[in-house]
């Protein structure tokens, strides 16, 4: 029988990737739902395209031009764009499985309730991790769900580690998440504040949005990354390590107790960790190309401690320190570095200065301990009133 698909965020660059994927099987995927912010246009061709049953536009202007569109093109895709909405979608009893990639905590109450309600959920929203932590994959084992990790380094890792999950503590020395290192590898520190948003959203290897771009750039993308991965693998923060390797072929890797280390490889394509997830436990055509061994430079790896990397990247740290925190003070980074990202892409802020918000939010919040969702919201929104008076300060 053909997977009912959702898809969360599918506007965005992973949504649009799914549906590439998802095209090339009509004989094994349906496309069940689609949601998006505000993009009307983008929306109303998938639709047009997938024929889904429900389609969410968070803004409710968005949401009533698409429902006139779709009525004036005669589509029968149904409209909705309630609160509650994405939560619905998620946990529609027809759903087999959600690819969750809307970017930021906006995305992790949709990703709870595919959760709970036992789908495979195909996680390309790393904050549901990084802000959910424990509660999140406490409503994982809850409701049953298999949770397939969609980026690609996490993908490289879930794919390089024995099947038995109960087996990795003790049979695992240690996972190593590679970078790229992004548009600024080389560049002298002193530089970095003169980065220009179109500068820093210029990614040598990878096609992203704009947000997760500028990540790669303060490489906040791979402390977000260690993050989910001490969540997703078990594995305490000591025997998590980041190595950069500027061609992006390794995209992960895992080391074992008899020092041997096992890699996945492949191009810089997101369609193929997403057909993995897609078509687990088969295999499927992703639609990118092959790695060809002939034509491949040499592979080359430097590490965090070299070449001034620590200096040229002060925020991968903090993946560390706030995992070794007080609970949900991932939650605090997260929040602040989304705000500071923001403050930087509309030019309040300077590149170097991202960091500095990160720092004075994680100063200035405490976390309790948060115990449910809404605990979790709170202290997101406290997280990001303070990062919005430290950008206010730099500006």
């Amino acid at each position: 029988m053909k997977q009912r698909i959702a898809v969360l965020g599918s506007t965005g660059s992973v949504g649009a990737n799914t549906l590439d994927v998802i095209a090339r099987h009509p004989e094994r995927f349906e496309v069940f739902a689609l949601s998006a912010s505000s993009k009307v246009e983008e929306m109303l061709a998938q639709c047009a395209q997938f024929r889904p049953r429900f389609a969410v536009m968070a803004q409710p202007a968005a949401a009533q031009a698409l429902a006139q569109r779709l009525e004036a093109e005669g589509l029968p895709t149904r409209v909705l764009s309630s609160p509650a909405a994405l939560e619905e979608i998620a946990s529609h009893e027809e759903v087999d499985a959600v690819m969750a990639s809307i970017v930021g905590a906006a995305g992790l109450a949709s990703c709870l309730a595919a959760a709970r309600a036992g789908k495979k959920l195909l996680l390309a929203n790393k904050e549901a991790l990084v802000v959910g932590g424990d509660l999140f994959m406490q409503a994982v084992r809850q409701g049953g769900a298999k949770l397939l990790p969609i980026d690609s380094e996490h993908s490289a890792i879930f794919q390089s580690l024995p099947e038995d999950p109960a087996t990795w503590d003790a049979r695992v020395e240690k996972i190593i998440l590679t970078a790229s290192g992004g548009p600024f590898r080389t560049w002298e520190p002193a530089r970095l504040r003169d980065v220009t948003p179109e500068q820093a959203c210029a990614h040598p290897n990878w096609v992203m949005g704009r947000k997760i771009s500028v990540d790669s750039a303060t490489m906040m993308n791979k402390a977000l990354e260690v993050i989910e991965a001490r969540f997703l693998f078990g594995l305490p923060p000591e025997r998590l390590e980041v190595v950069l390797h500027p061609q992006s072929v390794i995209h992960s890797m895992v080391q074992y107790r008899d020092t041997s280390v096992v890699a996945q490889l492949g191009t810089p394509d997101m369609r193929v960790p997403i057909a993995f997830g897609l078509a687990w436990p088969d295999r499927v055509e992703s639609g990118a190309q092959s790695l060809d061994f002939s034509r491949l430079a040499d592979l080359s790896f430097e590490s965090f401690d070299s070449r001034g990397h620590r200096e040229r990247f002060p925020g991968l740290q903090l993946a560390w320190d706030s995992l070794r925190a007080a609970p949900g003070t991932t939650a605090i980074l997260n929040a602040a570095n989304e705000i500071g990202v923001a403050a930087f892409l509309e030019r309040r802020i300077r590149f170097d200065q991202i960091h500095a918000v990160n720092l004075a939010t994680l100063a200035a919040v405490a976390t309790s301990n948060p115990q449910s969702l809404q605990d979790l919201l709170a202290l997101d929104a406290q997280a990001r009133e303070a990062a919005v008076g430290a950008t206010l300060r730099f500006a």
